[in-house]
């Protein structure tokens, strides 16, 4: 590390020397991971499965850029601790930690939902984005240590499809409102440390987990969205790279909502 100065945000808002854990291979986690790396930092991709992160590496790595990956079940302290160790082994630290991870076993009525069901989803949406950060604290720590400038920035993806209720997505829903509260909690008191917390709250993105729920797959016949059409993964993937950025050295405990518009605000 510290040589490759390929790629430069405008504005020189950062590149070429960071390093980043981006939690998840396939659908938005994948276009953060490539715009991070295209912008720049050298990242370390990961899903449950080794399929979608083999997947994933051989597409970033095709177009020239840095990226490794491993297996990692977000849930699991295990697989978190190997996740830590990829990233230490390859790049010596970290900079970024963007968790994009979620889970929804169930869709239907929220208080029918099991203790089972209410676990999964809590450890995974919850639970395990903190943990994982503070596995990586000490090292992300470690890294502003007598350096000036330092980016030390953590964002949590929160899809809480607030702008209208689905009565059938509770748990989930439920478990994704807690991470807002995460953020602003992790933000005070990381602040001292130098280290910023965000949280993207997207709207309806177009994506496979988007059409598990409406089982279908054509759009939704109401105005989710007020901008033409649903949104692509890869127009929540530049507000993160910038949330990375010294731009945004004086945001922290921002739930930045990327979803067309939102009568609820």
């Amino acid at each position: 590390r510290g040589d490759r100065n390929l790629f430069q945000l405008p504005g020189g808002g950062w590149g070429g020397d960071e390093a980043t854990v981006a939690i998840s291979a396939h659908r938005i986690g994948f276009a953060i991971a490539r715009r991070l790396a295209r912008d720049g930092a050298h990242v370390v991709v990961s899903s449950r499965k080794q399929h979608n992160v083999d997947r994933a590496v051989a597409a970033l790595q095709g177009e020239g850029l840095s990226v490794t990956g491993t297996v990692c079940h977000v849930g699991k302290a295990e697989d978190r601790e190997r996740l830590v160790a990829t990233a230490l082994e390859h790049y010596g630290g970290v900079d970024f930690l963007v968790c994009v991870a979620g889970v929804n076993p169930l869709v239907g009525s929220t208080l029918g939902a099991s203790e089972q069901v209410w676990d999964k989803v809590l450890d995974v949406n919850v639970k395990s984005p903190a943990l994982l950060l503070s596995q990586l604290l000490p090292h992300m720590e470690n890294r502003g240590s007598g350096c000036s400038g330092d980016i030390l920035s953590c964002q949590f993806q929160s899809l809480c499809l607030f702008t209208f209720a689905f009565q059938k997505l509770g748990v989930y829903n439920t478990s994704k409102t807690a991470l807002l509260g995460l953020c602003k909690s992790l933000a005070i008191e990381l602040a001292p440390k130098g280290i910023r917390v965000n949280c993207l709250v997207p709207g309806i993105i177009k994506t496979d987990f988007m059409k598990v729920q409406f089982q279908e797959e054509t759009e939704p016949d109401f105005p989710v969205c007020w901008l033409i059409s649903l949104a692509k993964p890869e127009e929540c993937a530049g507000i993160v790279s910038f949330l990375c950025s010294s731009d945004a050295s004086y945001i922290t405990g921002e739930n930045i909502v990327v979803a067309g518009y939102s009568p609820k605000l």
